[in-house]
């Protein structure tokens, strides 16, 4: 019996050192070596400072700039309180929160429809991305708040757009915090 406990007792600090300390050292500096933006999370530095994560969408709430979807992650984009808002398509939260989305899309673009990225948050409330149509819808917008052409801001959307993965995986999607930089450097707002 004091045999087959001493046993028990090696192999379980045995595995704990393996599994427990060693094998995620290995890992972590696999991924330091061999992927280092992505494993430090895809941060964005411009001129020293720390702007963002491509992985971690931000809000950007003015007319010069393209607006990320909705977040439900705390206190809009939380990485700390990643989440969907978890409520029923019938809650009167929600219903009140969309209808409220969906009148100032209106507003903005009368004749347009919504696309419905714009008005509904993913279940994360951390994506970094919109889509095209997204894009497109509020292209208007931001033409007019940066004394921009419509089809100047259109090919940028397209040199932002990145297609499905591997071709067949996803929708192709449009990174608004890489557009919105991009968009200060070429055109800043007057």
């Amino acid at each position: 019996m004091k045999r087959n406990f001493l046993i028990a007792i090696r192999f379980t600090l045995a595995t704990t050192v393996m599994l427990g300390l060693l094998y995620p050292l290995g890992i972590t500096g696999l991924a330091q070596l061999l992927f280092h933006d992505r494993a430090n999370g895809q941060l964005i530095e411009k001129n020293g400072k720390l702007i963002g994560s491509r992985i971690i969408g931000q809000s950007f709430t003015g007319p010069g700039y393209f607006h990320s979807r909705p977040s439900n992650a705390g206190t809009g984009y939380d990485a700390t309180a990643s989440s969907g808002s978890n409520l029923a398509p019938t809650n009167k939260v929600l219903i009140d929160r969309v209808k409220g989305d969906v009148q100032k899309a209106q507003a903005e673009a009368p004749s347009a429809p919504i696309p419905v990225d714009l008005v509904t948050s993913s279940g994360s409330g951390l994506d970094p991305d919109i889509s095209p149509a997204s894009a497109e819808f509020q292209i208007p917008r931001v033409a007019r708040e940066r004394h921009m052409n419509p089809d100047e801001l259109r090919s940028l959307v397209r040199q932002h757009t990145l297609g499905r993965q591997w071709g067949f995986l996803g929708e192709p999607r449009v990174n608004v915090l890489e557009l919105n930089l991009d968009l200060d450097s070429s055109h800043p707002l007057r």
